[in-house]
C-alpha cells in the first residue's frame, strides 16, 4: 500500500518532509499540495511533485489518504479537524495545538472519526534514539529519573513568525516543545511545573522550566535572546547519558556508567531525517491503527500541558486567546 499524502503549507519543514518521502518509495508519495500563496505551492510541486490545489477543501476532497500539516502553529488544530472530518489521516507538525484545550478538540474529532492522528515529533523516530533505547534495555543505567536539556538561538530574523504573538510565537512552542517531549518520553506525565522567564513584544524570549513528572524531575530551557547549546542529559542510578548537540536531530550519544565504563553510540540519519516518523505513520495507517504507540495522545497532552503551565507562570496569553475570552 502506497500512502498518498497531501501537504498543507510549503515552508521549510514541508521541504524536509518532501525530501524524506524520496526514501519511502513504495510506501508513500506526494500527491497534493496547497499553500495560501499559489506561486509558492506551484514552485514546491515543480520541485517535489504533487498536484497543486486551489483550496484546502479541494485538496481534502481529492483521492489522498493522509495530510501532512506544516502551517504556522495557530492553524494546526483547524486543519487537523477539517482533514479528519473529510476522512483523511493526519500527521501534524509540532506543536499539534497551541493549548491543551485546543488539542482536546482535535483528539475528540480523532476519536469520533476513527482517523489516525499523530503529532510529528521527530526525535523519537531517529535511528540513534531507537538505538539508545535498545542499548539501555540490554545494558541499563536503571530507570531515568532526571532529564535536562535546552537550546537558545538569538539569530532569528526580525520578521520571523516565532517573534509574532498573533502566531503563537515564542521559544516555548517553537523550541521548548522538544524538551517537553524528551521529559515526557523518559519521565511520564507532568504533575507540577515551575517556570521563570522573560516576555518581550508579547512572546516568551526566554523560559526556564522545572517540572515534576510521575517518573522524576526535568529541567528545561528555551530562548530567542541568548545563545545556548543543545545537549541533553538523561540520568539514572547506574549512570547517565549525554545526547550531543542538537539532540532533537540525534546522531551521537555517550553512556557513562557508574563503574567507569563509557559507551559511545553514533547512528547517522540519511536524507532529511523526517522519513523515519513518516514511515512509522504509514505503517500505522496501512495496518488500520488510529494512534501511535511511540507518539501517543498521552505524550501530546503532557507536552502541551507543560507549555500551558509554563505560560501561566510567565503570564503569557496570546492575542487570539484574549479575543476568545472577550467574545465569550
Amino acid at each position: 500500500m502506497t500512502i498518498r499524502f497531501g501537504i498543507i503549507g510549503t515552508g521549510h519543514i514541508a521541504n524536509r518532509f518532501a525530501q524524506g518521502l524520496a526514501y519511502l518509495a513504495g510506501e508513500a508519495q506526494l500527491a497534493a499540495v496547497w499553500n495560501r500563496n499559489q506561486a509558492k505551492a506551484t514552485a514546491f510541486a515543480e520541485q517535489y511533485g504533487g498536484l497543486v490545489h486551489q483550496s484546502v477543501d479541494d485538496l481534502l476532497a481529492s483521492d489522498i489518504d493522509a495530510v501532512y500539516i506544516a502551517t504556522p502553529h495557530t492553524s494546526h488544530a483547524q486543519y487537523s479537524i477539517a482533514a479528519m472530518q473529510a476522512g483523511k489521516a493526519v500527521l501534524c507538525e509540532k506543536p499539534a495545538a497551541t493549548s491543551l484545550a485546543e488539542l482536546e478538540r482535535v483528539l475528540d474529532v480523532a476519536t469520533q472519526t476513527g482517523q489516525l492522528f499523530m503529532e510529528a515529533m521527530k526525535p523519537g523516530f531517529y535511528p540513534l534514539y531507537q538505538a539508545l533505547r535498545e542499548h539501555l534495555l540490554d545494558d541499563p543505567i536503571g530507570p531515568v529519573a532526571f532529564v535536562r536539556c535546552g537550546f537558545a538561538n538569538p539569530n532569528v530574523a526580525s520578521d520571523h513568525a516565532v517573534l509574532k504573538p498573533e502566531m503563537a510565537g515564542g521559544g516555548l512552542l517553537d523550541i521548548g516543545i522538544y524538551g517537553a517531549f524528551l521529559a515526557v518520553d523518559w519521565l511520564g506525565g507532568v504533575q507540577k511545573v515551575q517556570a521563570l522567564g522573560r516576555l518581550n513584544g508579547g512572546v516568551d524570549t526566554f523560559a526556564s522550566i522545572n517540572s515534576q513528572h510521575s517518573g522524576g524531575i526535568s529541567q528545561l530551557y528555551c530562548g530567542l535572546d541568548l545563545a545556548g547549546s543543545g545537549e541533553a542529559l538523561l540520568a539514572g542510578p547506574g549512570g547517565h547519558v549525554v545526547l550531543d548537540e542538537k539532540w532533537w536531530n540525534p546522531t551521537t550519544a555517550t553512556i557513562f556508567y557508574k563503574d567507569g565504563r563509557k559507551v559511545r553510540l553514533e547512528v547517522l540519519p540519511v536524507g532529511s531525517g523526517l522519513q523515519y516518523e513518516t514511515a512509522h505513520f504509514c505503517h500505522l495507517l496501512a495496518t488500520g491503527q488510529s494512534e501511535s504507540p511511540l507518539m501517543p495522545y498521552a505524550h501530546s497532552r503532557a507536552m502541551i500541558a507543560m507549555v500551558d503551565a509554563a505560560r501561566a507562570e510567565l503570564g503569557l496569553v496570546y492575542p487570539f486567546e484574549v479575543r476568545a475570552v472577550n467574545k465569550s
